[in-house]
């Protein structure tokens, strides 16, 4: 499961500029008209377009978004360099509206967000979110729609708050919500159980939630990108929500908003909101683009509100074992005398040794002489730690091991997520068994370096495979295995992601620990010199 999203996204990414030319030409018609419109046909299109541009004139930002128009000509394949290079440096297209009005971005791949502003209502049991005005800024579209009716619907869009957009299959599973805008006549009708003064960000922690590289991917990173602008004053409400996932990620959520969760299907009560965002923007695979950012913020600065949200933790956690190891130390030495003052010279000198920790693997992708490496590691001058994370593991302890270390190896996988827990300057080496050459890269190590870590790609070759001794050595499985993946994901997770071990070639090893080992020490030196200074 957790590799599903890598090799489908994959030959998606591959056509997404053409598919994006598609969906633009639907893409949003902000506030008042979207939802109302559909595609003309070609001798209409000239038609439409003076139509638009008429509008926009005489009603100003009471009707469209100040920049749908643009975002329209740009949809319906205007060639203009200029315009198509500014819609792309916007970060998010409704970023300004007025109050009363809805404005949906449906141009993204990966995700749909609308923007509510006014009087925005919860209605739980309608799997709804009202926007009431008593404004007439809707008036024009009420003649040309047959959805103004009597219950007074403005403007109806419908939204599955989560980012995996082109993948049919999980967005299936996702809850709808309903968005309109009403008009209100009599205020008394629509009471709030809850006044909220700041805005709500509605997003679900359904799908693939409960795999670590899609919670941060798909969840985590989203809510820095679309909230952090808002300086912790933003409600969170989550569909789909689980406790567990509150508990786990509960010290991130608390350095992102300083207001409780809420669980949207549990909470029965009508909560009203200034303004709501109802989605989350995602940019790249485990990653924050600057350029579409608040303040340019980066990757970097999601990094740093880990340091925020697991750091005192991990201080607790290490004072908590140091105390632990002077009663043991207490308890030696008054046993073995002048023997525990060379344990702790042989413990000190083990601490100035760079530390490497291990990602260690059960079941399939394991490292069958892991034994080895730890030895040869060692043997280099590392001070090594090997690390198996478990669903209950507590993420800071996780976080204190990585943090802390120089150099992290691991295998391809959902666990390379952890390099998010490394310091910026660090190594990271993935082990790249057969099949996943591109979603290696794609996935961790390109993200990777935008942290800022020197990554190491270390691809295995077909004898330090365990497929190996299954398959002939001409078999397209060991010598082609890119045209095997390209049958199909059911090949590239039957075949190379649940049936295949590792078998480290520990000379060939060798040469990529060294490098990680020279660069490190030369680190360390350069930081030493730095502060004699």
């Amino acid at each position: 499961m957790s590799m599903v999203q890598s090799y489908r996204h994959h030959q998606l990414k591959k056509g997404e500029h053409q598919h994006a030319g598609e969906d633009d030409m639907l893409s949003l018609m902000c506030a008042a008209n979207s939802g109302y419109f559909k595609r003309s046909r070609p001798k209409l299109f000239s038609l439409l377009i003076l139509s638009l541009l008429s509008c926009c004139l005489i009603l100003g930002s009471h009707l469209f978004c100040s920049s749908s128009a643009l975002s329209l000509l740009y949809s319906f394949g205007v060639e203009s360099d200029e315009l198509a290079a500014n819609v792309k440096a916007k970060a998010f297209l409704c970023s300004s509206i007025s109050n009363g009005t809805i404005c949906c971005d449906r141009r993204s791949i990966r995700s749909d967000v609308c923007v509510m502003k006014g009087d925005v209502r919860t209605s739980s049991a309608s799997s709804s979110v009202f926007l009431y005005t008593s404004k007439s800024t809707h008036a024009v579209i009420k003649n040309v729609s047959s959805l103004a009716d009597k219950n007074e619907v403005l403007q109806h869009e419908k939204v599955k708050p989560y980012t995996r957009k082109w993948e049919t299959s999980v967005m299936d599973t996702i809850d709808e919500l309903d968005l309109i805008v009403k008009t209100e006549k009599n205020p008394n009708n629509h009471h709030c159980d809850v006044t909220h003064d700041v805005p709500a960000v509605f997003f679900s922690t359904g799908g693939y939630t409960g795999n670590v590289y899609h919670e941060f991917n798909d969840g985590l990173l989203p809510l820095f990108i679309t909230s952090q602008h808002f300086k912790k004053k933003v409600v969170f409400v989550i569909l789909e929500y689980h406790d567990w996932w509150i508990m786990k990620y509960g010290d991130i959520l608390s350095h992102l908003s300083d207001y409780p969760a809420i669980d949207f299907s549990g909470d029965k009560r009508t909560h009203c909101f200034p303004e709501a965002i109802v989605g989350l923007r995602i940019h790249d695979e485990l990653t924050v683009d600057p350029s579409l950012m608040h303040g340019n913020k980066s990757i970097v600065d999601f990094r740093n509100v880990l340091d925020l949200a697991y750091l005192p933790r991990v201080k607790s956690l290490l004072e908590e074992s140091g105390a632990q190891e002077k009663l043991d130390q207490k308890a030696h030495s008054s046993s073995s005398g002048s023997s525990s003052d060379i344990r702790g010279e042989v413990h000190d000198a083990t601490l100035k040794r760079p530390k490497l920790v291990i990602l260690s693997r059960n079941g399939s992708r394991a490292i069958t002489n892991e034994d080895l490496l730890v030895k040869m590691a060692e043997e280099i001058g590392f001070q090594v730690e090997v690390l198996r994370p478990e669903r209950t593991t507590e993420l800071a302890r996780i976080y204190g091991a990585l943090n802390s270390s120089e150099v992290m190896i691991g295998v391809h996988g959902a666990a390379m997520t952890h390099f998010l827990f490394m310091r910026p300057g660090s190594v990271f080496i993935q082990v790249i068994p057969l099949g996943t050459e591109w979603a290696a890269d794609a996935y961790y190590g390109e993200p990777a370096r935008k942290l800022g870590l020197k990554y190491i790609g270390y691809q295995i070759l077909p004898r330090e495979s365990s497929l190996y001794d299954k398959y002939d050595r001409n078999d397209p499985v060991l010598r082609d295995p890119q045209s095997v993946s390209d049958k199909g994901w059911q090949y590239t997770k039957s075949i190379y992601l649940d049936n295949q071990n590792v078998r480290l070639n520990l000379r060939r090893f060798q040469k990529r620990l060294l490098r990680a080992y020279i660069y490190t020490i030369a680190k360390k030196n350069r930081r030493s010199h730095l502060q004699s200074q």
